[in-house]
Formats: C-alpha cells, structure tokens, sequence
C-alpha cells in the first residue's frame, strides 16, 4: 500500500475541516452486534414500485448519455410544475431550475455562488451539520445562533437583533422542517422572518426537503413570501425514499441561478439519465407517495414519544420530518455523547447526539423513527430497561 511522499502535502483548510459528528457515531457504533440503529436519516421505506420501474426502463432505452447541464428538460419542467402547485411561485423550467446530486450539492453550489471572501452566513442550530463547513470552504464566515430557548425556531425578532448587531450577514439558511428537531414554522413566522429577510436585504436559502412530511400543519414555504429574495432547496430522499438515488435540485431567480448553474457545472457535469427519469415518475405520477409513509411516520411518532415521555423523557414533538429530539436524563448532565455511547453498548441502540447538530443541541439525543416498527418496540423496549439500570453491566 502506498504512503504519501514525505515532500508532498494538501490542503490544510480541507484538514480543518471536521467529518460530520452524525456520520462519525453512526461508524462508532456500527460494528457493535445487534445494535438497532435509530442514527440515520433514511427512510426504511423502498422507493415505489413505479419509480423503480421508470429508473428501469430508462436503462433498458440506453439512456445512458449525458445529460443537459440542469437537468432534463423533463425533469425541470414537472419540478416547475410541482413547485407552482405546492410553493406557489413559478419558477422557468429553462432558467430558474438546477437538477443536482441531491440536497447536498444544491447547499455547495448555492453558497459558493452567492458569497464572496468575508460575507456571513447566520444558520439558525441545531440544525443539520453541513452548512457551516461549505461556509468555510467557500471562504464565507458564519453565524450559529442557538434557537433552544425559543423552542428551536429562529424568531424574527432575534433574526433582526442578529443582523443588526453585524452588518456582515448576507444570507440566512433555513432548514424546515428542521433536521434534528423536527419543528415546523406556521404561516405567521415566515412572514416575519420575510420581512425581517427583505427589510435588511439578505439573501434565504431555505432547505426544504421533508416538507411533504409534515403532521397536523400545512408546510409553507418562505419563498412564496420573497421569490426574489429565496433560494429554494429540495429532493427526492426523503419524500420518495430514493436516497441512494442521490438527485435534487435547486429553483431560484434567474440572475442567481446562472451563477449556481456554474459552479453545479463545474462540480458534477449533470445528474445521471436513469435517477432522474425515475423523479420524473415520482413527480408526474407518485405526489401521492409521500401521504403514505407520513400517515406510518405519524404513526411511528406517536409510539416513540410516548414511550420515551413513559420513561421519563421529555421530547419535542415534532411537526414534520422523521426525528424525535428528546433531553437526555439529568445525571447525565449535558454529556449527550456519554449519554449516546452507553445507549450503543449497554442498550445496543444507536442515537444520535445532539452536540453533533451544533449549539443548543447538546443535552439532546435526536432518534430517527424512520425505521420499521419492530425495530423501534424493540429500542424503546431496550432504552427502557437501560433507563431502569436492568442492562447497565
């Protein structure tokens, strides 16, 4: 095996940066032997019949050439299509749509397109762990702002202070339903963070992906407040089970997109023909596949909390997404990551902790109930004995 020559070296700013603390404990804990892992967000649901079939048949055609820039025409025409009936903005097809390598290159892409040297983005924690490292790497500075006293949504009224206090801020992510959280933001906050967005000239990159996935409130997005203000991210993950599918994509006004459209080219060429003739299928003939696994996730949400709140867990209980985001008990203080490994060995469940997710999130652990409902009677069942000490040898 070869070793690095000693005379060559590498980026010291990629060194800097640290793996995601989610992917890092799921690695820990997956070797233990038994374990029941509630770590991942990923749908234990298989992508619909349907989907696959489209994905199938597209192989079977030799659809198998590169692919437009920003996606097929197709592809961006039923995206615009959704997006007018669920978001209500319309947005062009031709212009104003980028189809990606999933969410994750749709963050890269917007904010290395949108920021220069210096400029600040503030992202709203605990929140999924990605945005503030493509903050360092695009050479941006960011902003954590810890929502845990204000029942882990960022406020206007707190947005406002923040930009206030420094005339640096340029763009402001939101991620909602919120990864790990699960909490949704009524009508009304939008409004206000739109106003508060529009009034101090910023930039919204809204990161909307488990927005077909929400319980007892209706998602609404703050695009439909500043359309010239937002750029809007989302995906087929979540919504349709096609994680592994890696495609999602990225809408916005036309002058920003043509930036975002360059730097998506120069990460990744184009998305591959067969996932995205399988979102095709999702969008034109599977908006309905989504109300099925939220009436299971619901379900399942239900369960877990009030077994965890049996035990003496307190939750939030969330409107949307598939995370239960419960306060770790009190002797263990604020040590989520102890918290965490004792529940991976003596317990043999896996969670997440909430330190992983950046301020506000330690004292937390945030559990996925996107798994069958075996498993989960079976972790609550084991989380329960652990909390009674019957398995802590």
């Amino acid at each position: 095996m070869p070793h690095l020559a000693q005379d060559l070296d590498f980026s010291q700013k990629i060194k800097n940066v640290k793996a995601s603390g989610i992917r890092i404990f799921d690695n820990k804990v997956s070797t233990i032997s038994g374990i029941i892992k509630l770590t991942l967000g990923e749908p234990d649901f298989n992508t619909p019949e349907h989907v696959k079939k489209a994905a199938i048949k597209s192989i079977q055609d030799n659809d198998s050439h590169y692919a437009p820039q920003k996606g097929k025409l197709e592809l961006r025409q039923a995206i615009s299509k959704f997006l007018k009936k669920e978001v209500g903005v319309e947005y062009s097809p031709e212009d104003e749509i980028v189809v990606t390598i999933g969410a994750t290159e749709a963050i890269n892409a917007a904010i290395f397109a949108l920021t220069n040297p210096g400029d600040k983005i503030l992202i709203p924690t605990p929140v999924f762990s990605l945005y503030w490292p493509v903050a360092y790497l695009a050479d941006a500075s960011y902003k954590l702002v810890d929502t845990s006293s204000e029942n882990f949504k960022l406020s206007a009224q707190k947005l406002e202070e923040e930009v206030k206090k420094d005339p640096s801020i340029k763009a402001v992510v939101l991620n909602y339903p919120t990864n790990p959280t699960g909490v949704e933001y009524s009508k009304d906050e939008i409004q206000n963070l739109a106003k508060v967005i529009k009034d101090n000239h910023l930039y919204m990159i809204t990161d909307e992906i488990y927005s077909s996935l929400t319980y007892g409130i209706d998602h609404y997005s703050i695009a439909q407040e500043i359309p010239e203000r937002t750029i809007y991210i989302s995906g087929f993950s979540k919504s349709h089970a096609m994680t592994g599918y890696r495609l999602g994509y990225i809408a916005g006004p036309k002058e920003i997109m043509e930036q975002i459209g360059k730097v998506h080219g120069l990460m990744v060429t184009t998305a591959n023909d067969s996932a995205q003739a399988a979102a095709i299928e999702a969008l034109v003939n599977g908006q309905d596949d989504p109300k099925v696994f939220c009436k299971i996730y619901q379900k399942r949400r239900d369960f877990v909390i009030n077994e965890l709140n049996k035990f003496g867990i307190s939750t939030i209980k969330p409107q949307g997404a598939f995370y239960i985001f419960a306060k770790i008990p009190d002797e263990y203080a604020k040590d989520d990551m102890q918290f965490a490994l004792d529940l991976a060995f003596k317990a043999k469940v896996g969670v997440t902790p909430g330190s992983a997710f950046g301020p506000g999130g330690d004292g937390y652990v945030r559990l996925s109930y996107a798994s069958s409902d075996e498993d989960l009677k079976e972790a609550m069942r084991r989380i329960g004995e652990f909390l009674r000490g019957e398995n802590n040898d």
